[in-house]
Protein backbone atom coordinates (compact mmCIF):
# COMPACT_ATOMS: atom_id res chain seq x y z
CA UNK A 1 0.00 0.00 0.00
CA UNK A 2 1.14 3.54 -0.86
CA UNK A 3 1.23 6.40 1.07
CA UNK A 4 -0.70 8.33 -2.07
CA UNK A 5 -3.34 5.64 -1.93
CA UNK A 6 -6.44 7.46 0.03
CA UNK A 7 -8.63 4.48 -0.13
CA UNK A 8 -5.60 2.61 2.53
CA UNK A 9 -5.38 5.26 5.00
CA UNK A 10 -5.82 3.68 8.59
CA UNK A 11 -7.57 5.20 11.11
CA UNK A 12 -4.56 3.30 13.80
CA UNK A 13 -1.40 1.29 13.13
CA UNK A 14 -0.50 -0.83 16.07
CA UNK A 15 3.50 -1.38 15.68
CA UNK A 16 4.04 -4.65 17.46
CA UNK A 17 2.26 -7.60 17.82
CA UNK A 18 2.94 -8.38 21.68
CA UNK A 19 0.20 -8.34 24.51
CA UNK A 20 -0.68 -4.92 24.83
CA UNK A 21 -1.46 -4.10 20.94
CA UNK A 22 -2.47 -7.70 20.80
CA UNK A 23 -5.27 -6.83 23.57
CA UNK A 24 -6.16 -3.16 21.92
CA UNK A 25 -6.71 -4.38 18.46
CA UNK A 26 -8.93 -7.42 19.57
CA UNK A 27 -10.78 -5.21 22.26
CA UNK A 28 -11.07 -2.51 19.39
CA UNK A 29 -12.34 -5.03 17.01
CA UNK A 30 -15.01 -5.78 19.66
CA UNK A 31 -16.23 -2.72 20.18
CA UNK A 32 -15.14 -0.32 17.35
CA UNK A 33 -15.50 -3.31 14.21
CA UNK A 34 -16.34 -0.11 11.98
CA UNK A 35 -12.68 0.78 12.74
CA UNK A 36 -10.27 0.72 10.12
CA UNK A 37 -7.04 -0.82 12.14
CA UNK A 38 -3.85 -3.14 10.84
CA UNK A 39 -1.58 -4.79 13.61
CA UNK A 40 2.09 -4.95 12.60
CA UNK A 41 4.12 -7.83 13.80
CA UNK A 42 7.25 -9.10 12.82
CA UNK A 43 7.22 -12.81 13.47
CA UNK A 44 4.98 -15.95 12.06
CA UNK A 45 2.33 -15.21 15.17
CA UNK A 46 1.14 -12.64 17.88
CA UNK A 47 2.47 -12.95 21.01
CA UNK A 48 5.72 -13.98 20.23
CA UNK A 49 6.72 -17.27 23.00
CA UNK A 50 5.37 -16.22 26.34
CA UNK A 51 3.31 -17.30 29.27
CA UNK A 52 0.98 -14.13 30.99
CA UNK A 53 -0.69 -14.70 34.30
CA UNK A 54 -2.75 -12.50 36.50
CA UNK A 55 -4.45 -13.08 39.91
CA UNK A 56 -8.69 -13.37 39.77
CA UNK A 57 -8.41 -10.13 41.82
CA UNK A 58 -6.49 -8.09 39.65
CA UNK A 59 -9.38 -7.34 37.35
CA UNK A 60 -12.33 -6.95 37.84
CA UNK A 61 -15.49 -9.49 36.73
CA UNK A 62 -15.95 -7.48 33.16
CA UNK A 63 -12.30 -7.74 32.51
CA UNK A 64 -11.99 -11.68 33.21
CA UNK A 65 -15.56 -11.64 30.68
CA UNK A 66 -13.46 -10.75 28.23
CA UNK A 67 -10.40 -11.64 28.38
CA UNK A 68 -11.57 -15.38 29.36
CA UNK A 69 -11.35 -16.74 25.85
CA UNK A 70 -7.32 -16.04 25.57
CA UNK A 71 -7.18 -17.90 29.53
CA UNK A 72 -5.51 -21.63 28.89
CA UNK A 73 -5.49 -22.68 32.17
CA UNK A 74 -7.38 -21.62 35.34
CA UNK A 75 -6.63 -22.67 39.10
CA UNK A 76 -8.19 -22.12 42.44
CA UNK A 77 -5.06 -21.62 44.81
CA UNK A 78 -1.40 -21.69 44.83
CA UNK A 79 1.42 -21.90 47.14
CA UNK A 80 4.40 -20.54 47.88
CA UNK A 81 7.81 -21.86 49.54
CA UNK A 82 10.51 -20.64 51.38
CA UNK A 83 13.08 -21.60 53.75
CA UNK A 84 11.35 -21.28 56.82
CA UNK A 85 7.94 -20.56 55.64
CA UNK A 86 5.48 -22.17 52.90
CA UNK A 87 1.82 -21.50 52.99
CA UNK A 88 -1.20 -22.38 50.29
CA UNK A 89 -3.22 -19.22 49.13
CA UNK A 90 -6.52 -19.29 48.27
CA UNK A 91 -7.74 -17.31 44.79
CA UNK A 92 -8.26 -17.53 41.13
CA UNK A 93 -4.64 -17.68 39.14
CA UNK A 94 -4.90 -18.01 34.98
CA UNK A 95 -2.17 -18.10 32.61
CA UNK A 96 -2.53 -17.18 29.04
CA UNK A 97 -0.01 -19.05 26.66
CA UNK A 98 0.97 -17.37 23.46
CA UNK A 99 -0.35 -19.84 21.60
CA UNK A 100 -3.51 -19.40 22.60
CA UNK A 101 -3.33 -15.99 22.48
CA UNK A 102 -2.32 -15.71 19.15
CA UNK A 103 -4.90 -18.33 18.18
CA UNK A 104 -8.00 -16.46 19.12
CA UNK A 105 -6.78 -13.20 18.45
CA UNK A 106 -5.32 -13.51 14.82
CA UNK A 107 -8.60 -15.48 13.30
CA UNK A 108 -10.56 -12.31 15.08
CA UNK A 109 -8.77 -9.90 13.27
CA UNK A 110 -8.07 -11.67 9.61
CA UNK A 111 -7.20 -8.90 7.24
CA UNK A 112 -6.22 -6.41 9.80
CA UNK A 113 -3.11 -8.35 10.95
CA UNK A 114 -0.06 -8.32 8.93
CA UNK A 115 2.32 -10.93 9.90
CA UNK A 116 6.07 -11.03 9.02
CA UNK A 117 6.22 -7.35 8.80
CA UNK A 118 9.45 -5.85 9.83
CA UNK A 119 9.16 -2.28 10.97
CA UNK A 120 12.09 0.03 10.22
CA UNK A 121 10.71 3.07 11.80
CA UNK A 122 7.68 4.66 13.62
CA UNK A 123 6.17 8.40 13.84
CA UNK A 124 2.87 9.08 15.73
CA UNK A 125 1.17 9.04 12.17
CA UNK A 126 3.32 6.84 10.31
CA UNK A 127 5.39 3.51 10.07
CA UNK A 128 8.04 2.44 7.71
CA UNK A 129 8.78 -0.99 6.73
CA UNK A 130 12.20 -2.24 6.04
CA UNK A 131 10.90 -3.34 2.41
CA UNK A 132 10.97 0.10 2.16
CA UNK A 133 7.16 0.56 2.14
CA UNK A 134 5.31 3.65 4.29
CA UNK A 135 2.10 3.19 6.02
CA UNK A 136 -0.01 6.00 6.86
CA UNK A 137 -2.81 6.22 9.85
CA UNK A 138 -4.78 8.55 11.95
CA UNK A 139 -2.33 7.32 14.61
CA UNK A 140 0.25 4.93 15.40
CA UNK A 141 0.98 3.07 18.51
CA UNK A 142 4.55 1.75 19.28
CA UNK A 143 4.36 -1.76 21.27
CA UNK A 144 7.97 -3.06 20.73
CA UNK A 145 8.89 -3.36 23.91
CA UNK A 146 10.98 -1.68 26.59
CA UNK A 147 12.84 1.63 25.24
CA UNK A 148 16.28 2.29 27.17
CA UNK A 149 16.72 5.17 28.87
CA UNK A 150 18.41 7.18 31.75
CA UNK A 151 15.26 8.38 33.01
CA UNK A 152 15.26 5.07 34.81
CA UNK A 153 16.88 3.40 37.44
CA UNK A 154 16.50 -0.36 37.32
CA UNK A 155 16.80 -3.49 38.40
CA UNK A 156 15.98 -6.35 36.80
CA UNK A 157 14.48 -9.50 36.50
CA UNK A 158 15.39 -12.37 34.54
CA UNK A 159 14.05 -15.43 33.35
CA UNK A 160 14.10 -18.53 31.91
CA UNK A 161 11.19 -21.36 31.38
CA UNK A 162 11.19 -24.80 29.89
CA UNK A 163 7.77 -26.41 29.40
CA UNK A 164 8.35 -29.96 30.01
CA UNK A 165 6.87 -33.61 29.66
CA UNK A 166 7.12 -35.72 32.50
CA UNK A 167 7.39 -39.51 33.20
CA UNK A 168 5.44 -39.52 35.21
CA UNK A 169 2.79 -37.65 37.10
CA UNK A 170 3.93 -34.77 38.99
CA UNK A 171 1.51 -34.52 41.99
CA UNK A 172 1.08 -30.87 42.28
CA UNK A 173 -2.62 -29.59 42.46
CA UNK A 174 -1.47 -26.13 41.76
CA UNK A 175 0.89 -23.48 40.54
CA UNK A 176 3.94 -23.06 42.60
CA UNK A 177 4.38 -19.22 41.98
CA UNK A 178 7.80 -18.72 43.80
CA UNK A 179 10.16 -21.36 45.49
CA UNK A 180 12.61 -19.53 47.11
CA UNK A 181 14.01 -22.81 48.90
CA UNK A 182 16.62 -22.67 46.15
CA UNK A 183 20.29 -22.07 46.43
CA UNK A 184 20.06 -18.01 45.80
CA UNK A 185 23.00 -17.68 43.34
CA UNK A 186 23.94 -13.72 44.14
CA UNK A 187 20.61 -12.22 43.90
CA UNK A 188 16.77 -13.00 45.29
CA UNK A 189 16.24 -16.41 43.39
CA UNK A 190 13.32 -18.23 43.35
CA UNK A 191 11.65 -21.20 40.90
CA UNK A 192 7.85 -20.97 39.33
CA UNK A 193 5.77 -23.93 38.69
CA UNK A 194 2.39 -23.96 36.66
CA UNK A 195 0.94 -27.33 36.09
CA UNK A 196 -0.98 -27.49 32.90
CA UNK A 197 -2.00 -31.27 33.14
CA UNK A 198 -1.01 -34.15 35.01
CA UNK A 199 2.36 -34.73 33.24
CA UNK A 200 3.55 -31.17 32.02
CA UNK A 201 4.79 -28.13 33.78
CA UNK A 202 6.08 -24.99 32.97
CA UNK A 203 9.82 -24.71 35.19
CA UNK A 204 10.81 -21.06 35.01
CA UNK A 205 13.78 -20.33 37.29
CA UNK A 206 13.86 -16.42 37.47
CA UNK A 207 16.43 -13.92 39.61
CA UNK A 208 16.00 -10.62 41.18
CA UNK A 209 19.04 -8.67 40.17
CA UNK A 210 21.33 -5.86 39.45
CA UNK A 211 22.01 -6.10 35.85
CA UNK A 212 20.33 -8.41 32.69
CA UNK A 213 23.22 -10.28 32.12
CA UNK A 214 22.07 -13.51 30.90
CA UNK A 215 23.46 -16.57 31.63
CA UNK A 216 21.06 -19.33 29.84
CA UNK A 217 22.98 -22.31 30.39
CA UNK A 218 23.29 -21.74 34.28
CA UNK A 219 19.38 -21.72 34.33
CA UNK A 220 18.58 -24.82 32.64
CA UNK A 221 21.03 -26.35 35.11
CA UNK A 222 19.11 -24.60 37.72
CA UNK A 223 15.83 -26.08 35.92
CA UNK A 224 17.18 -29.44 35.37
CA UNK A 225 18.54 -29.68 39.27
CA UNK A 226 15.61 -28.44 40.59
CA UNK A 227 13.45 -31.13 38.73
CA UNK A 228 15.77 -33.59 39.75
CA UNK A 229 15.44 -32.66 43.62
CA UNK A 230 11.35 -32.70 43.11
CA UNK A 231 11.85 -36.65 41.86
CA UNK A 232 10.55 -35.20 38.56
CA UNK A 233 12.45 -36.93 35.23
CA UNK A 234 11.69 -34.75 32.23
CA UNK A 235 10.98 -37.14 29.17
CA UNK A 236 10.61 -33.87 26.80
CA UNK A 237 11.24 -30.42 26.83
CA UNK A 238 8.83 -29.05 24.43
CA UNK A 239 9.42 -25.47 24.08
CA UNK A 240 11.77 -22.72 26.06
CA UNK A 241 10.79 -19.14 26.91
CA UNK A 242 12.97 -16.77 28.10
CA UNK A 243 12.82 -12.84 29.83
CA UNK A 244 14.04 -9.78 31.05
CA UNK A 245 11.74 -7.65 33.00
CA UNK A 246 12.34 -4.43 33.91
CA UNK A 247 11.86 -3.46 38.13
CA UNK A 248 11.80 0.26 38.74
CA UNK A 249 13.75 1.30 41.55
CA UNK A 250 13.48 5.31 41.15
CA UNK A 251 12.89 7.75 37.75
CA UNK A 252 11.35 11.21 35.85
CA UNK A 253 7.73 10.01 34.89
CA UNK A 254 7.95 14.02 32.95
CA UNK A 255 11.30 14.00 31.04
CA UNK A 256 10.59 9.86 30.58
CA UNK A 257 7.43 11.21 28.48
CA UNK A 258 9.11 14.20 26.94
CA UNK A 259 11.38 12.01 25.51
CA UNK A 260 8.88 10.16 23.70
CA UNK A 261 7.94 13.47 21.75
CA UNK A 262 4.37 12.32 21.55
CA UNK A 263 4.65 8.94 20.37
CA UNK A 264 1.86 6.61 21.36
CA UNK A 265 3.38 3.74 23.10
CA UNK A 266 2.18 0.72 25.17
CA UNK A 267 3.20 -1.58 27.40
CA UNK A 268 6.62 -2.05 28.90
CA UNK A 269 7.74 1.38 26.97
CA UNK A 270 4.67 3.20 28.90
CA UNK A 271 5.50 2.14 31.77
CA UNK A 272 2.72 0.13 32.30
CA UNK A 273 3.66 -2.69 34.37
CA UNK A 274 3.66 -3.59 38.09
CA UNK A 275 6.61 -2.27 39.13
CA UNK A 276 8.07 -4.87 42.36
CA UNK A 277 6.34 -8.03 40.22
CA UNK A 278 6.63 -7.16 37.04
CA UNK A 279 3.57 -8.23 35.64
CA UNK A 280 1.96 -6.55 33.04
CA UNK A 281 -1.45 -7.76 32.00
CA UNK A 282 -3.67 -6.23 34.21
CA UNK A 283 -2.52 -2.86 33.15
CA UNK A 284 -2.76 -3.90 28.90
CA UNK A 285 -6.39 -5.25 29.61
CA UNK A 286 -7.18 -1.93 31.50
CA UNK A 287 -5.44 0.10 28.83
CA UNK A 288 -7.45 -1.69 26.11
CA UNK A 289 -10.86 -1.41 27.63
CA UNK A 290 -10.02 2.49 27.93
CA UNK A 291 -8.73 3.30 24.35
CA UNK A 292 -11.76 0.84 22.76
CA UNK A 293 -14.13 3.17 24.67
CA UNK A 294 -12.63 6.36 23.03
CA UNK A 295 -14.53 8.30 20.25
CA UNK A 296 -11.69 10.09 18.87
CA UNK A 297 -8.70 8.06 17.95
CA UNK A 298 -5.79 10.13 16.59
CA UNK A 299 -2.25 10.21 17.34
CA UNK A 300 -2.79 13.50 19.95
CA UNK A 301 -5.48 11.72 21.96
CA UNK A 302 -3.83 8.92 22.28
CA UNK A 303 -0.89 10.21 23.44
CA UNK A 304 -2.32 11.96 26.38
CA UNK A 305 -5.11 9.14 27.01
CA UNK A 306 -2.13 6.73 27.37
CA UNK A 307 0.01 9.18 29.42
CA UNK A 308 -2.54 9.88 31.66
CA UNK A 309 -3.04 6.44 32.53
CA UNK A 310 0.56 5.82 32.83
CA UNK A 311 0.69 9.15 35.34
CA UNK A 312 -1.47 7.20 37.28
CA UNK A 313 0.00 4.18 37.62
CA UNK A 314 3.56 6.29 38.57
CA UNK A 315 1.74 7.50 41.14
CA UNK A 316 -0.03 4.27 43.24
CA UNK A 317 3.27 2.47 42.46
CA UNK A 318 5.50 4.90 44.16
CA UNK A 319 5.44 2.60 47.28
CA UNK A 320 6.39 -0.43 45.25
CA UNK A 321 9.60 1.92 43.96
CA UNK A 322 10.12 2.36 47.85
CA UNK A 323 9.96 -1.56 48.46
CA UNK A 324 12.20 -2.03 45.14
CA UNK A 325 14.75 0.14 46.42
CA UNK A 326 14.92 -1.40 50.06
CA UNK A 327 14.86 -5.11 48.08
CA UNK A 328 18.03 -4.01 46.22
CA UNK A 329 20.01 -1.35 47.81
CA UNK A 330 19.74 -2.65 51.65
CA UNK A 331 21.26 -5.84 52.83
CA UNK A 332 22.99 -8.37 51.14
CA UNK A 333 21.72 -9.95 47.63
CA UNK A 334 21.70 -13.25 48.99
CA UNK A 335 19.34 -12.47 51.74
CA UNK A 336 16.92 -11.04 49.76
CA UNK A 337 14.39 -14.23 49.97
CA UNK A 338 14.27 -12.59 53.58
CA UNK A 339 11.79 -9.71 52.51
CA UNK A 340 9.46 -12.12 50.42
CA UNK A 341 9.26 -14.65 53.20
CA UNK A 342 7.86 -11.69 55.82
CA UNK A 343 5.75 -10.41 53.13
CA UNK A 344 3.88 -13.79 52.45
CA UNK A 345 3.40 -14.09 56.46
CA UNK A 346 1.09 -11.25 56.10
CA UNK A 347 -2.72 -11.57 55.65
CA UNK A 348 -4.03 -12.75 52.21
CA UNK A 349 -5.89 -9.86 51.72
CA UNK A 350 -2.69 -7.76 51.61
CA UNK A 351 -1.39 -9.84 49.45
CA UNK A 352 -3.55 -9.55 46.99
CA UNK A 353 -3.95 -5.90 47.16
CA UNK A 354 -0.32 -5.92 46.60
CA UNK A 355 -0.59 -8.28 43.50
CA UNK A 356 -3.36 -5.89 42.32
CA UNK A 357 -1.03 -2.40 42.74
CA UNK A 358 -4.16 -0.81 44.81
CA UNK A 359 -2.70 -0.82 48.30
CA UNK A 360 -4.29 0.71 51.03
CA UNK A 361 -2.98 3.27 53.78
CA UNK A 362 -3.24 0.38 56.41
CA UNK A 363 -1.86 -2.38 53.83
CA UNK A 364 1.32 -0.07 53.46
CA UNK A 365 1.92 0.87 57.14
CA UNK A 366 1.64 -3.07 57.43
CA UNK A 367 4.40 -3.30 55.29
CA UNK A 368 6.14 -1.21 57.15
CA UNK A 369 5.59 -2.36 60.70
CA UNK A 370 7.82 -4.52 62.95
CA UNK A 371 11.07 -5.46 62.75
CA UNK A 372 12.51 -5.20 59.08
CA UNK A 373 13.66 -8.03 57.07
CA UNK A 374 16.68 -5.50 55.97
CA UNK A 375 19.76 -3.52 58.06
CA UNK A 376 17.03 -0.47 58.93
CA UNK A 377 20.42 2.12 58.98
CA UNK A 378 20.63 0.80 55.10
CA UNK A 379 16.95 0.62 54.73
CA UNK A 380 16.61 4.26 55.19
CA UNK A 381 19.12 4.90 52.90
CA UNK A 382 17.54 2.91 50.29
CA UNK A 383 14.03 4.82 50.69
CA UNK A 384 15.88 8.48 50.94
CA UNK A 385 17.27 7.65 46.67
CA UNK A 386 13.88 9.00 44.76
CA UNK A 387 16.20 9.73 41.65
CA UNK A 388 17.88 7.60 39.37
CA UNK A 389 20.96 9.58 39.27
CA UNK A 390 21.05 9.14 43.14
CA UNK A 391 21.37 5.43 42.37
CA UNK A 392 23.96 6.03 39.23
CA UNK A 393 26.83 7.42 41.57
CA UNK A 394 26.24 4.61 44.17
CA UNK A 395 26.75 1.77 41.93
Amino acid sequence: MSTGDKAAAWDLILAGGGLANGLIAWRLRMRQPGLRILLLEQGEHLGGNHTWSFHDSDLDAGERAWIAPLVSRRWPRYEVVFPDHARTLEGGYASIASGDFARVIEAALGKALRLNARIAAVSPTRVELADGEVLEARAVIDGRGMRPSRRLALGWQTFLGQEVRLAAPHGLNGPIIMDASVEQQGGYRFVYVLPFDTHSLLIEDTHYVDSDAWEPERLRANIAAYADARGWRIEEVVREEEGRLPIVLAGDFDDYWKDLAGQPSVGLRAGLFHSTTGYSLPHAVRLAERIAGMRDIDAASLFAAIRDEADKEWRRQRFFRLLNRMLFLAGSPDRRWRVMQRFYRLPASLIAHFYAGRLSFRDKARLLSGKPPVPLGQAFIAACKIHPHQIRKAE
